[in-house]
């Protein structure tokens, strides 16, 4: 059961159309022993979520479900769950994802935090019949402008992967600094969460022990964004961009990640008008806003190279287990 109170977590999932995982998802964190409550929210499901979450109850009435009438989005979900919370820490899981069992003592050994993370098992296949390799707990401290970085892609290098990061949160911070996630999102709105943590003071600690398995899926919603969470993305950093607190630094790679997300809008919108109002329609469009001429051509260019090199390639076997962070394994001192 629980275990002390000052470190007791509310576990929170947002759920869409998830029947066939979210028992996975409870389960996992019904087994945890720090875990004193799980806030299943459902947003707008149509498949029964709500029920099958039910169904996995173990009776111990730390689980509630609560359901939306119709979808408001993940970040609706968990602010209303963040509002139902009385456990001093909350941990966010994604609906189909799961914990490996043991996650939370490695992390709730550190101290010196507002937010923690550990590393995240990217996995295909049955999640219940994986376990992740035994990593030594090592820890460091990740600022803010590392964490940004970590989110821009950069052709030819590895993406650091930052915003994929699922922290556990000290609830009386984002209770002091009055954060919430902006519920006009729909796209990055974990890494605009923690970016404007990160600015607001938050210490936050990475520990390469790995307890989150992030079940990887050709349908996930999160790969099935529409133009304008886009636009709402690269809008929210230059919201952040207003606080003049910020150092040059964080300034700096803050712009370089809403240029970054912005070439996306860009390319996206094109292709919009190029395909509900033909090519002279597209073209207008541009002429219109030269200033994203680059970033249309450019993605053009590299979207037709990656179509050309995956059709000349063999079809790769998806690898079993992959992990975000490197890391020691603990059997090699």
């Amino acid at each position: 059961m629980a275990g002390t109170a000052h470190q007791t977590i509310c576990v929170i999932i947002a759920a869409k159309d998830a029947a066939d995982t979210i028992g996975i998802a409870i389960r996992s964190a019904l087994e945890e022993a720090q875990v004193s409550e799980v806030l299943v929210v459902d947003d707008g499901s149509t498949d029964g979520t709500a029920g099958a979450a039910r169904d996995v109850d173990d009776g111990t009435g730390r689980l509630k479900v609560v359901s939306f009438d119709r979808n408001h989005g993940p970040s609706a979900a968990r602010n209303h769950a963040i509002a139902m919370a009385t456990a001093p820490l909350i941990a966010i899981l994604d609906a189909d994802d799961f914990f490996f069992a043991g996650r939370f003592g490695p992390m709730l050994a550190e101290d010196d935090w507002d937010l923690i993370a550990d590393n995240i098992a990217f996995v295909h296949g049955q999640a219940e019949a994986v376990r992740p390799e035994s990593f030594e707990a090592r820890t460091r401290t990740m600022s803010l402008v590392e964490f940004v970085e970590g989110n821009i892609s950069r052709r030819g290098l590895k993406r650091g992967e930052t915003g994929f990061l699922k922290p556990v949160i000290r609830r009386a911070f984002i209770e002091a600094h009055g954060l919430r996630y902006k519920e006009e999102m729909r796209l990055g709105e974990d890494y605009d969460f923690y970016v404007r943590a990160l600015s607001s003071g938050a210490r936050y600690k990475v520990i390469e022990h790995c307890g989150y398995g992030a079940v990887v899926r050709p349908n996930s919603l999160s790969g099935r964004h529409r133009t304008d969470d886009l636009r709402q993305f690269y809008e929210a950093d230059e919201a952040i961009l207003s606080d003049p607190t910020l150092s040059s630094a964080a300034r700096n790679v803050i712009k370089q990640h809403r240029d970054h997300i912005r070439g996306k809008y860009e390319l996206r919108a094109f292709l919009d008008v190029k395909s509900q109002a033909g090519k002279l329609a597209a073209i207008r469009h541009i002429l219109g806003r030269p200033q994203a001429l680059p970033a249309v051509v450019t993605g053009i260019f590299f979207d037709k190279l990656d179509l050309l090199r995956a059709k000349s390639s063999a079809p790769a076997e998806p690898p079993g287990m992959r992990y975000l962070l490197p890391g020691i394994p603990a059997a090699q001192k």
